[in-house]
């Protein structure tokens, strides 16, 4: 085995048919996923879509097959551990078997978890919610990822993502339409502020989610006035006139700092070194590569208290 710090272990979950096999496969061939690591994928159920032998090859996969409850113990694991030395586990997971069991069964050493994705088919999401929903939302209450796959155009995303955000606060959400585009369901009513209101005010804990909403859908704010606390950057490529306007966010860890913002115009560029409370004129434009997104234009600017976190948050939304 190599002396890797960690096995990253993910696992996949969700009735039967959600496309557990069928997203484990992307997982395998996406070249900014997989690199050559030998992968040990553990099922634990026959699904209607197979892994075929030349495919697992290819991609340094291989599949071991688990039919029955008892087959997923410690002792089992560490088997396979020993046999396979992987560099990487991930499980498609029974989810009749219960999220619970599974947290019952001790890893190997160094095999750690780092993705719990749960997927459900949006044709059967209603009837699986009202019949089986301890079953479904049990593994939903535990994952990083949930996504909501077949979804046609008159499904009512923003309703079942308001329901899956009040099992998980913190999850990412996403449904995949029939064409395979992705959307993250949020409408003007899922938001934590007003979008309709005359000047959207926005508070330091909702930083976050106007950044993140704003790349998504910038037509969503198209003309509108956005007023929130952040402060100016400097920024070399901008002409005179022009300064980013934001915060600090820690995307995933302590040593991944990152600033989150918005080209603002303005009269002049404000001290970097103070926080501004900004009332700005937002427009959707388009960058060079021909990526919709918001810049803002300056209406008034003062000097404003810092925030009380230091950093922004993304889990409201």
């Amino acid at each position: 085995m190599s002396e890797q710090e960690f096995i990253p272990v993910y696992m996949l979950t969700g009735f039967l048919e959600s496309g557990k096999t069928t997203m484990i496969q992307s997982m395998l061939s996406d070249e900014g996923f997989s690199s050559g690591q030998r992968t040990l994928v553990i099922c634990c159920e026959d699904g209607e879509n197979e892994f075929e032998a030349d495919f697992l090859k290819k991609y340094h996969a291989d599949l071991v097959m688990l039919s029955e409850q008892e087959e997923l113990s410690s002792l089992r694991l560490k088997e396979l551990n020993k046999t396979y030395q992987p560099e990487r586990v991930i499980f498609e997971y029974n989810s009749i078997w219960g999220i619970e069991y599974l947290s019952r069964v001790r890893m190997p050493p160094r095999w750690e978890w780092v993705q719990v994705i749960t997927l459900a088919d949006a044709t059967t999401f209603d009837n699986y919610m009202v019949n089986m929903r301890k079953i479904l939302t049990d593994p939903m209450k535990e994952s990083d990822l949930i996504l909501i796959n077949r979804c046609g155009p008159d499904f009512n995303k923003s309703s079942w993502r308001r329901q899956l955000r009040a099992m998980n606060p913190t999850a990412t959400i996403l449904f995949e339409n029939l064409d395979g585009t992705t959307e993250d369901g949020v409408s003007d009513e899922d938001l934590p502020y007003d979008v309709n209101a005359p000047v959207i005010e926005v508070s330091d804990d909702q930083f976050g989610t106007l950044y993140l909403d704003s790349m998504e859908h910038p037509e969503r704010y198209d003309g509108k006035l956005v007023s929130l606390i952040g402060q100016p950057f400097p920024h070399a490529q901008l002409s005179r006139g022009f300064y980013y306007f934001g915060r600090y966010a820690m995307t995933c860890c302590a040593n991944d700092i990152q600033k989150a913002g918005w080209i603002c115009k303005g009269t002049e560029r404000p001290n970097p070194n103070t926080f501004i409370k900004l009332k700005a004129r937002c427009h959707k434009t388009t960058d060079p590569d021909g990526r919709d997104l918001l810049t803002l234009e300056e209406v008034s600017a003062e000097k404003a208290a810092a925030p009380k976190e230091k950093f922004v948050s993304f889990t409201n939304i």
